[in-house]
């Protein structure tokens, strides 16, 4: 979840942590990601093999049906706390859902502007506390090696696109950054926003425009083992392919997967004045156990 320039981007054809981690980073370099019908009758995902029952093991699966089993796959706020790289800082625990809370097999995160000074972001860039939000990560971490080297990453989203709203589901490192994919990124307009990090200056963005963004969208992740150090992750909206971009460096890197609904930032100020919401249903997390 990071700022990245627009000439880094490449569009589809659909038109953090501690302060290492944290802050909107300039990047100099840029990929695109592999588009049209040869790349994609050349690399789509070995779906077959990973979906054999006996290999085939959910890790996510049904969480948001009540808050018992949201408390037994996710945890409230970021990995490293409260603060990120907008102007949002979060709130949350199992006594409190003010801003993170269920319904009906829904997760909603809820950002609210305040009206006092609660002063600044302690990650980088130190944007002023101006809305108070939500986060949630999960236990398990992802990680691809010799035993899973195949994972699903994915959920149904409804998610805000207006100026000043920045809501991502997204894959960081839990002991260095990057490595980091995101799934589901917006900006402050319709555009989502597929990302591989593989260094502070190597990055691959796949730009897709999707109508009606508050509407339930399927945002998707699949991530192969293609060598000793490398994944290829495949990117999908609504079941359809968008992207494959190369994960240079992230086997054996565990990785957190995050749904937050940060502000500002990187979708630009002054952000709403009412309530903002984003939605999330079947978040599901799965992976291939190689015999």
């Amino acid at each position: 979840m990071r700022d990245v320039p627009a000439r880094n981007e490449s569009h589809g054809s659909h038109g953090d942590g501690p302060e290492a981690r944290a802050g909107r980073r300039r990047f100099l370099g840029g990929a695109a990601a592999l588009g049209g019908a040869m790349a994609l009758g050349a690399a789509l995902p070995r779906t077959a093999r990973a979906a054999t029952a006996a290999a085939w093991e959910d890790v996510i699966n049904g969480s948001f049906g009540s808050y018992a089993a949201f408390e037994a796959s996710w945890r409230y706020l970021y990995p490293w706390g409260s603060d990120h790289n907008g102007s949002a800082r979060m709130y949350g625990s199992s006594t409190d859902h003010n801003h993170i809370h269920l319904a009906s097999g829904v997760l909603t995160l809820q950002a609210t502007r305040i009206t006092w000074d609660e002063g600044t972001s302690s990650s980088t860039p130190h944007l002023p506390i101006r809305y108070h939000s939500g986060a949630v990560h999960a236990k398990n971490q992802i990680v691809v090696t010799d035993q899973f080297p195949d994972y699903e990453v994915k959920g149904e989203f409804q998610a805000p696109s207006g100026a000043g709203t920045w809501p991502a589901f997204w894959l960081t490192g839990v002991n260095s950054w990057p490595p980091e994919s995101d799934i589901l990124e917006f900006k402050g307009n319709t555009n989502n926003w597929f990302n591989t990090f593989r260094t502070s200056s190597d990055v691959s963005s796949t730009v897709v425009g999707v109508p009606t963004p508050g509407s339930w969208h399927t945002y998707r992740a699949w991530i192969t083992k293609v060598n000793a150090t490398d994944v290829d992750i495949h990117y999908y909206l609504d079941g359809t392919w968008k992207a494959v971009h190369r994960g240079a460096g992230f086997v054996g890197k565990p990785l957190w997967l995050i749904i937050n609904l940060q502000m500002e930032g990187s979708s630009g100020s002054s952000g709403p004045g009412g309530d903002t919401f984003y939605r999330a249903r079947n978040v599901y997390v799965g992976r291939n156990r190689a015999a």
